[in-house]
Order: C-alpha cells, then sequence, then structure tokens
C-alpha cells in the first residue's frame, strides 16, 4: 500500500476545517447552496522543470526503486499494456471531470496510453469510499493505492500478503485507488493526482524535489512539468518491467535526451539527501499527535539538522515555515521573523513560487491583524495568479479573502465586497461545503482590527 497522509504539513492560516461537522460536500449540497456557483480551473498551465539530465537521472533512480519507508525496490515494475481506470462506489460530484482532465494530461504530456472505461476488469480500480472507511483501514492515510486488488474488502482480506507487497512486485496488472467521497472537491483531487502518480509510476517522495507531487510537503497539489516528465520517462519503451536499478541507471542518459533536451548541457547540482531524523522532525511539528513543546522541540530540530546541513534551499526555508506554524499563537512576533526567514530562503531557491504563496498567506495575515493594509496588498499581489497557475482553489481563496480584508482597511468597501464574492466559488472547490466555506469567511475576517 502506499498513500497520502493525513499530515497537514501545510496549512493555511489555521485552516483545516473541523472533521467533526456532520455536512459533507456531496452532490445535494453543493446543488442547495445558496453561495455563488462553484468555480473550476481551465487548462493546464505545466512548468517544464529546469534541472540538468544528471540531476533528473538521479531523481528518477531514488523515486523508482525505493518507497518512502525506505525498503528497497528490486526493480523496476510499471503497466506493460494499455492501461484502463474505471471508477467504482460513490464518487463526489467533480471527481469525474476531474478524472477526464487527469487522463487527457497524462495522454498529451507523458504519453502514456491511458483511457477511462467501465469494464470491471480495469487495470485501475478507484474505489470513492468514506474517510472513515479508509481511516479504518489506515488511520494515517487521506487515500492510498494498493497493488493485486479492486476493492477494499479484497485489500484487507489481501493485507500483510504477498500480493500487496510492493517490494515481490514483478509487473503491474491490476491496483486499486482509494480516495474518499465526502471531503472537499480539491481534496478528492489532489489525492487523485498523487494516487494515480504513484499507481502508475514512482512509490517514494523525496523532500528535496521543489515542484512534484512526489513530496511529503504537500505543496503541490496537482501534477507538475516534473511530474509528467518523470512518468513520460517510467513508460519509455526502453524500459521495462523487471528492469535491475543498474540497467536503468544505464537507460536513463538516452531516454532524458530524447524526453528532456534542454537538460543535457545544465550542470548538475547534486542535491544532498535528506536526512530520515529532519524527515522525523518536520513530521512531527506539524503534526498533531504531541504537546506543543513537543512540536517546538521538534520544530528547533529541524531548523538545526537543515543548518547543519549547509542547506540554502527549500528545506532549509521549509524548516522556518514549520517553526512560525508552531509559534504563531504563543509568540506571533518570533513566528512572523521565521516566516520572513522562510521567504528569504525561498526567494534564492528556483521552482518554489508556490512555496512563497503560501508563506504570503502568514505575513499578509500579520499585516492585515496590524491594520497595515498597503502592506498586506503588497506582499498578496505578485502570489495571486501562481496559486491560480497551480489550481490551489484552497490557497486562490484564502488569498482574495486576505486581499479584501486589506482593501477594507484602506478604505476600498466596493473593491473589497467584489473580491469577497469572487473567493467564494473557489473557497467551494478549495474548503467544501458551505460550514466550511463560511467558516473560512469568519476566520479571515476575525484578523481584521475593524472587525474586532
Amino acid at each position: 500500500m502506499r498513500g497520502r497522509v493525513v499530515l497537514p504539513l501545510v496549512m493555511l492560516l489555521n485552516a483545516c476545517v473541523p472533521a467533526s461537522q456532520p455536512e459533507v460536500a456531496t452532490r445535494a449540497s453543493i446543488a442547495a447552496s445558496d453561495l455563488p456557483p462553484m468555480k473550476n480551473f481551465g487548462a493546464s498551465r505545466p512548468v517544464a522543470p529546469t534541472r540538468s539530465n544528471n540531476d533528473l537521472a538521479f531523481d528518477f533512480i531514488e523515486l523508482s526503486f525505493q518507497m518512502e519507508s525506505g525498503r528497497k525496490l528490486p526493480v523496476l515494475t510499471r503497466f506493460e499494456t494499455p492501461i484502463t481506470v474505471r471508477v467504482t462506489g460513490r464518487p463526489s460530484a467533480t471527481l469525474g471531470s476531474d478524472l477526464k482532465r487527469l487522463i487527457s494530461r497524462l495522454r498529451s504530456e507523458a504519453r502514456i496510453d491511458i483511457s477511462y472505461t467501465a469494464d470491471p476488469n480495469a487495470n485501475i480500480t478507484i474505489n470513492a469510499v468514506s474517510r472513515a472507511d479508509i481511516r479504518r483501514v489506515l488511520p494515517q492515510a487521506a487515500c492510498f493505492v494498493a497493488p493485486n486488488v479492486s476493492t477494499l474488502n479484497e485489500f484487507r482480506a489481501a493485507r500483510r500478503k504477498p500480493a500487496t507487497n510492493w517490494t515481490l512486485l514483478k509487473e503491474r496488472k491490476k491496483l486499486a485507488i482509494f480516495l474518499p467521497n465526502d471531503v472537499s472537491p480539491q481534496e478528492v483531487r489532489d489525492c487523485l493526482h498523487e494516487e494515480l502518480a504513484q499507481a502508475l509510476g514512482p512509490l517514494n517522495d523525496l523532500y528535496r524535489l521543489p515542484d512534484s507531487v512526489f513530496n511529503d510537503d504537500n505543496v503541490h497539489t496537482v501534477l507538475t512539468g516534473f511530474d509528467m516528465l518523470i512518468l513520460r520517462t517510467y513508460y519509455d519503451p526502453t524500459l521495462r518491467s523487471g528492469m535491475t536499478r543498474g540497467q536503468v541507471a544505464a537507460a536513463l542518459p538516452g531516454i532524458l535526451a530524447r524526453t528532456n533536451p534542454a537538460g543535457v548541457g545544465r550542470p548538475a547540482q547534486y542535491a544532498t539527501r535528506t536526512p530520515p531524523a529532519w524527515t522525523t522532525a518536520i513530521q512531527t511539528a506539524l503534526g498533531r499527535s504531541i504537546s506543543l513543546s513537543g512540536r517546538r522541540a521538534a520544530a528547533q530540530d529541524a531548523v538545526r539538522i537543515a543548518t547543519a546541513m549547509g542547506w540554502e534551499d527549500h528545506r532549509r526555508a521549509f524548516a522556518h515555515y514549520a517553526m512560525g506554524r508552531v509559534l504563531q499563537t504563543e509568540e506571533p512576533e518570533t513566528a512572523y521573523r521565521h516566516y520572513l526567514t522562510a521567504d528569504n530562503y525561498y526567494a534564492r531557491s528556483p521552482g518554489t513560487a508556490l512555496h512563497r504563496a503560501y508563506v504570503a498567506t502568514q505575513l499578509s495575515a500579520y499585516a492585515v491583524t496590524r491594520g497595515d493594509g498597503a502592506e498586506a496588498l503588497r506582499l498578496i499581489a505578485p502570489h495571486m495568479e501562481n496559486a491560480r497557475s497551480s489550481e490551489n482553489a484552497a490557497l486562490l481563496s484564502t488569498l482574495m479573502l486576505l486581499r479584501a480584508e486589506a482593501l477594507d482597511l484602506e478604505g476600498r468597501s466596493a473593491e473589497a465586497r467584489s473580491v469577497r464574492l469572487d473567493s467564494i466559488g473557489w473557497a467551494r472547490y478549495g474548503f467544501g461545503p458551505d460550514w466550511a466555506v463560511r467558516a473560512k469567511l469568519r476566520e479571515i475576517a476575525s484578523l481584521n482590527p475593524l472587525k474586532g
């Protein structure tokens, strides 16, 4: 099994709406809403990676021959026939359209022969089930994928048996993806992108990748240009299931010269591996299972390790971001300084425009609480388009709501009302049911000292 974890490594302000609310984003609740209609993104605009092919080959090997747990995968495995995908269960209202868009992208960008079907013998079965059903099987998973099964009952019966052990797999023929059907449309889509990518290709996540869903920081939520290149390489005719690490490594220079000619002459950066201790510290700092003092100590460890490693990249920035998250309620001034430090490191690290947009929500929220509307508007302005192009409706609506409060502070009430109204359609996709959207509206408005 391989899954997207529940751990909220990237949160919008104090977001993550209460899981105990009884209302869910069903077809009925969406149709009956008295809020403005939900908005959807248009054509995807992925950005091609700018790495050298030497670095891409290194990334490909580490993604493809190791699991996130650290277990080694002895051979490459993939589908060797045209791939069919079906959906069962009770899919959410937006799953069908999001799946159609994703399959179209996989065909055109990754050049994978994949199509939708109603055939019960499909290669990949997407099971739309409740969040509770998933957590009864894997308490820490938001969604997951498993080999050689088609249903949740089959997985329960085969769990911990050779059939569902990825390390024993020789070729992929049948897999199941389990997605929640009672969360926001964006969360369903995010799970769909990550789990279908894992079903087709790499099973590992690497914190050193700034521009990929194959990263547990959960910053990118739809497949990026880097991800599509990795998947295209995965299904290059030169490769096949059963090839060893050495055989794949030998084939990669020729493959990447075809799939990424711009990377042939680029100098390699040779990014360092991420120590497990740093990963543990980050996950603990941004988790919810221990005390505030424990989270603080973990965040301090993450900063200390990043400093000792000599990192100047997004991982150093993310450690400071985590420190800010831990401190922002009890020590807002100190948290603010960590957010500034994070933004400074992100600004010097390529491929981190979306990361900076997340930091901007924190910095602009701080400006709003101080009554400095002009500063909040300055901070927000560069990041609206990044959120939009990354198809992150939750982030986009949050930035828009913060902008509305900043406009109110500047006495531009008519503009504020327009921006706030426009944000709701994105919030409905990003946060789901009406109660969640209204909770987000109230949360952002509460930052404004004029509405104290």
